[in-house]
C-alpha cells in the first residue's frame, strides 16, 4: 500500500478510536505532504520516495525541537516530540543502526578512493541517496569525518 493511502488509513483509524495525538501527528505529516504537493514539485504528485524524504524532515526537526526543549527545560513538550517521532517512524524504512551505516560508508570511500577530508564532500554525495531516509543525516556525517580524519 503506498504511504499516502497508509497515513490516510492510519488517520481514520485514530480518530475511530479516539487517539487525539496520534491522529494530529498524521494529519500534521498528511498536511506537509499536502503542501508539498501543492507547490507543484514535478506534475504535482508525490512518490513514496518524496513522501520518505518529507517525513524524514519532519523527524529531523522534531529531534533539533527536542534539543531546545532540553535546554529550556520542558520535559512535556521533549515527551511530545519523542511520541511524535515514534509515529512517524512507522512510515520510514527501518533506520540503520551505526555499524551498518559504517560499513555502507568505508565501502563508498573504498570504491571511490576516498581517504582524506577534502574527499568529505564526494564521500557524502556518494553515500546519501543509499541512506535517504535509512539514517539521520548528521550521524551519516560525523561517521564520515571519523573515517576521513583517520
Amino acid at each position: 500500500m503506498p504511504i499516502k493511502e497508509r497515513l490516510q488509513e492510519d488517520w481514520k483509524q485514530a480518530l475511530k478510536a479516539k487517539d487525539k495525538f496520534k491522529a494530529d501527528t498524521i494529519s500534521m505529516a498528511k498536511a506537509a505532504v499536502l503542501l508539498v504537493e501543492k507547490s507543484g514539485k514535478g506534475d504535482g504528485q508525490v512518490t513514496d520516495e518524496d513522501i520518505i524524504e518529507i517525513l524524514a524532515r519532519e523527524v529531523k526537526q522534531r529531534r533539533e525541537s527536542i534539543v531546545e526543549f532540553e535546554k529550556g527545560k520542558r520535559q512535556d513538550l521533549v515527551d511530545k516530540a519523542k511520541a511524535e517521532i515514534e509515529i512517524l517512524l512507522d512510515y520510514l524504512p527501518q533506520q540503520l543502526s551505526e555499524e551498518e551505516i559504517s560499513k555502507i560508508v568505508h565501502s563508498k570511500a573504498d570504491e571511490i578512493g576516498a581517504n582524506n577530508i577534502k574527499d568529505m564532500g564526494k564521500l557524502m554525495s556518494a553515500v546519501m541517496p543509499e541512506l535517504k531516509g535509512k539514517a539521520d543525516g548528521k550521524l551519516v556525517n560525523k561517521i564520515v569525518r571519523e573515517l576521513l580524519n583517520k
